[in-house]
């Protein structure tokens, strides 16, 4: 097992990581731009460097200053969190090379499922259901995407092929759109991503979004860990998550569940990892691979009793999973809500200083956050201050307890998103259940089109 563990991150992610790593008697090494040296998990590490200045790319998206503190320190790993550094394939190469453990999958298996076009061949090999949509990234030919669009259908989505977060997508109706819609994603694309490449989906219409947890060791064994529904979101950005996924049968499950595992096996992959889905009319469509912890990784901890982070560190150490498919029993549901920094309704970001920070408590609660009374919010990076997550033996109970739990929370100094939280707890079809991904933009009136 490791002795020092260095946390490329920063947030909530970095004190969660630091807590897993605490519970496991390893050391931590924090690292922090200028503007989060007075943060919560810096002041809680057993050593912490500043790499840099307060602008993302020139600390955390940093390769050479964060190795460099992995090399002062004499730290063994280094976890990368989730966002950031953690699905960048070079970066693991880097620290590979570098001497030191890299905590997540081989460089290999992020670059073949970082790309969306490769990602989607490899599955379509393994099993795994995809949407219908081009054999590949697009050609350079109008005639030719028309006639590839004709055969899938409108509307058609167009997707970067080294997108993600939500970016390098647009939908398309109509044939007279087409050719144009393909080139400004590819400029899009360009400009993100350094990849022009684009392909062709087929736009399902109210679908839900469901995602499978895989974990897997270095020894060809693999489980899943039951399912998620992150269906309540806008723009493609999550707002809420629950696990195991509404009004989804135990046999569904457990199929596509399997094919994930198997799929994990057969490209030989390391470490936790999350294939994401469409769920339409009791048909899976596979999206893409994450290949890295997620943020709604709260929720699946709470139902299978498994510390995510420490199952990371082991499978890094080399160790086999402690546990088969039989043993993982989902119990319970748990819900997360993230809490970020921000107008409820029109998510303008409120960055400043928090007055007043009350947290709730009672049965079934989890509050992950590194934010505190005084605490600054920078305006530098992502704006979620803290996740809330509540579980319950049903549905019901967690949604009530989630409801209590929102009541009690004081947040001063900032706008938070929690008055939208509280209204979406009311909510007749979210208690309901299986809303699709466009349900939150039409219930605030935003056009996903």
């Amino acid at each position: 097992m490791f002795e020092k563990i260095l946390i490329a991150n920063r947030g909530e992610i970095a004190l969660r990581v630091q807590r897993a790593c605490r519970e496991l008697g390893i050391k931590t090494v924090a690292v922090h731009s200028v503007a989060d040296k007075e943060a919560k998990y810096v002041k809680l590490a057993d050593e912490s460097v500043c790499i840099g200045p307060a602008p993302s790319n020139l600390s955390y998206l940093n390769i050479p200053a964060v190795i460099s503190a992995a090399e002062v320190t004499d730290a063994q790993a280094i976890h990368p969190g989730y966002g950031f550094l953690s699905e960048n394939a070079d970066f693991a190469e880097r620290v590979e090379q570098s001497g030191f453990v890299f905590i997540g999958p081989r460089a290999e298996t992020i670059r073949l499922m970082g790309d969306k076009v490769s990602a989607k061949d490899a599955m379509k090999k393994a099993g795994v259901p995809c949407v219908p949509g081009s054999e590949g990234a697009l050609p350079d030919d109008p005639i030719e995407i028309i006639k590839i669009a004709k055969k899938v259908g409108y509307p058609v989505i167009i997707k970067a092929a080294g997108g993600g977060g939500g970016r390098g997508m647009r939908v398309v109706h109509t044939e007279a759109a087409l050719v144009n819609a393909v080139n400004m994603t590819k400029a899009e694309a360009q400009a993100a991503f350094g990849n022009p490449m684009v392909y062709m989906e087929k736009f399902l219409e109210n679908p839900r979004h469901i995602e499978i947890q895989i974990l897997a060791d270095q020894h060809g064994n693999a489980v899943y860990l039951g399912d998620r529904d992150c269906s309540m979101q806008r723009r493609h950005q999550k707002i809420i998550e629950e696990a195991p996924a509404p009004l989804l049968t135990p046999r569904i499950r457990d199929k596509i569940g399997e094919r994930c595992a198997e799929a994990c096996r057969k490209i030989k992959y390391r470490g936790v990892g999350t294939f994401e889905f469409l769920f339409e009319n009791g048909e899976f469509y596979f999206i893409e691979m994450n290949t890295r912890l997620q943020v709604e990784h709260t929720v699946t901890e709470m139902i299978t009793g498994i510390d995510l982070v420490q199952q990371q560190i082991f499978v890094a150490a080399g160790e086999k999973l402690a546990f088969r498919q039989r043993d993982i029993e989902l119990r319970g549901h748990a819900i997360e809500c993230r809490i970020n920094a921000e107008d409820p309704y029109s998510f303008v970001p409120s960055p400043g200083k928090l007055t007043t920070f009350h947290m709730p408590g009672g049965p079934g609660v989890r509050i992950d956050t590194h934010a505190y009374a005084g605490y600054v919010v920078p305006p530098n990076y992502d704006s979620m201050i803290g996740k809330l997550i509540t579980f319950g033996a049903t549905r019901e109970q967690a949604i009530a307890r989630m409801r209590i739990a929102l009541s009690e929370m004081l947040v001063d100094g900032i706008k938070t998103n929690i008055p939208l939280h509280a209204d979406l707890m009311a909510d007749a079809a979210f208690h309901i259940g299986g809303t699709s991904i466009h349900y939150l933009e039409q219930k605030l009136g935003i056009s996903h089109k």
